[in-house]
């Protein structure tokens, strides 16, 4: 289970990572920030408070990939452009996070940050998720990486999330905790990239 020594080696692995990444993908993240603004005809960062470590809110950073906000659950045919869509398809509208594990926000791998109405609602062992700090990947994101072709199948989205998927996510997330470690993490960084 990750503890403080733990948590702590965590967050200089995603300092380092951060460090060596960004001058990497500085150049490709201003160049789909000019696409997506060009694209939405809005700015091409898109931010929104999600919950965090200890269940605090934060502003998580990704690429604007919509054209019709907000998104509804299952229709993202009728709410992102082409480019948004390619952009999504390859998860380069998560690029901007690499500034929210700069600043502390957020983890290269861990539970996923949701929107108010989830983590923050969790109750006994469940809360043990709102321990670390949300990640960018990780083994239930990798699950789900075709999140919105499922949901996109349901007569209803919003329900089939909830009941289904969310605490499908939960148990992932709970088992990812309790079984961390070094190996797990770059294992799930390597995945995202190859999958």
């Amino acid at each position: 289970m990750i503890n403080k020594v733990h948590t702590g080696s965590k967050r200089l692995f995603d300092l380092l990572l951060s460090l060596v990444l960004l001058p990497i993908l500085i150049i490709p993240i201003i160049a789909l920030i000019l696409l997506a603004t060009i694209d939405t005809k809005e700015w091409g960062i898109f931010s929104q408070n999600r919950i965090g470590k200890n269940g605090k809110p934060f502003k998580i950073f990704k690429i604007r990939t919509l054209k019709n906000e907000p998104h509804i659950l299952g229709h993202l045919d009728k709410s992102a452009t082409q480019l948004g869509k390619w952009i999504r398809r390859y998860k380069f509208d998560e690029l901007p996070q690499l500034f929210n594990v700069l600043k502390g926000d957020m983890s290269f791998v861990g539970p996923r940050p949701d929107v108010k109405g989830f983590a923050d609602e969790l109750e006994g062992d469940d809360r043990i998720i709102l321990r670390i700090r949300p990640g960018v990947t990780g083994p239930a994101t990798i699950k789900y990486k075709n999140e919105e072709e499922i949901l996109a199948l349901q007569d209803d989205p919003e329900k089939y999330n909830r009941t289904i998927i969310w605490k499908d996510k939960v148990e992932i997330n709970k088992k990812y905790i309790e079984n961390w470690s070094f190996y797990l993490d770059l294992k799930y960084i390597i995945n995202s990239i190859f999958k």
